[in-house]
């Protein structure tokens, strides 16, 4: 399917085509996953467990001591809740190693997303959506969370989407920015997303009070990780009544998605003076 999304597009056209991008897509996914009966019940429960599993530690220890530090039990299931669908959502829109982009620069499949008539840009956002294989996640994380709703956790829903979409960006940024590196080590980088992203799975269902104020500063900077749910959830629930905080997790995100952009365009330059070596004689997967 062709799509036309240059710099003459108005926006409502380049909309439809994000749109009919995302219906294509989902509805490639709907038949993958609909083959049988059995394989969409075992691509759920394995994503229910996997999600789980993640937080169960936080989970257990706050049921234990009735809370964590400063969180009440409910407010740390919050914080678990909103983790795992964050975690849900980029599986759904950056499905299919979108999100993994050192994977794709590093066996060369980037090349196979330049020659498509359509931008990058336009590409990352629609190729990776996949609403039913990487919506698991997601229902575990409603689970989860509608659990610590109650009248001891009423978050401020006025800035949930806002923040929910931040985190999202968060996590795709922290991955490009990393990922980046497999356009001057395509073979030594290629795997770097799978170890950024399992560091992101195994600090974000963690509240951070308490830590010293450089370590904080370094998890929602360097190791952005207190940005995929923490500081949102505490901007949500009212643990911090700063009228900008709500706004914080959205305004680092853009600064961090920024930062990522920069260093990605940088790769994508350098790739375009020495391309891929995969087709090569000497290539490392040819």
């Amino acid at each position: 399917m062709a799509v036309d999304a240059g710099p003459g597009r108005g926006v409502g056209r380049v909309s439809i085509d994000l749109c009919r991008l995302w219906a294509l897509y989902a509805r490639m996914d709907v038949l993958w996953i609909g083959r049988a009966g059995s394989t969409a019940f075992m691509w759920y429960l394995a994503d229910f467990i996997v999600g789980t599993s993640v937080v169960i530690s936080t989970w257990l220890l706050a049921e234990r001591f009735d809370g964590i530090g400063g969180w009440s039990k409910g407010q740390v299931f919050f914080l678990l809740g909103y983790s795992l669908i964050v975690r849900g959502l980029v599986e759904c829109l950056f499905g299919w190693n979108v999100s993994h982009i050192s994977r794709r620069i590093g066996r060369g499949q980037l090349d196979h997303m330049l020659l498509q008539p359509r931008p990058l840009w336009m590409i990352v956002l629609t190729e990776g959506f996949s609403p039913l294989t990487g919506s698991g996640m997601v229902v575990a994380g409603g689970i989860v969370l509608a659990s610590a709703i109650g009248p001891a956790v009423s978050p401020n829903w006025a800035f949930f989407a806002l923040n929910l979409v931040a985190s999202v960006a968060v996590v795709i940024a922290f991955s490009y920015a990393w990922g980046s590196l497999a356009f001057v080590a395509p073979r030594a980088a290629e795997e770097i997303n799978s170890s950024t992203m399992a560091m992101v799975d195994q600090l974000r269902g963690f509240p951070l009070d308490g830590l010293s104020a450089p370590l904080i500063v370094t998890l929602l900077s360097v190791l952005p990780v207190g940005l995929v749910a923490w500081l949102p959830s505490r901007a949500l629930l009212g643990l911090d009544q700063s009228p900008i905080t709500p706004w914080l997790t959205p305004l680092l995100a853009c600064v961090l998605a920024g930062i990522a952009g920069w260093i990605f365009n940088r790769g994508l330059h350098h790739y375009g003076r020495t391309g891929s070596t995969r087709y090569l004689a000497h290539g490392h997967r040819r």
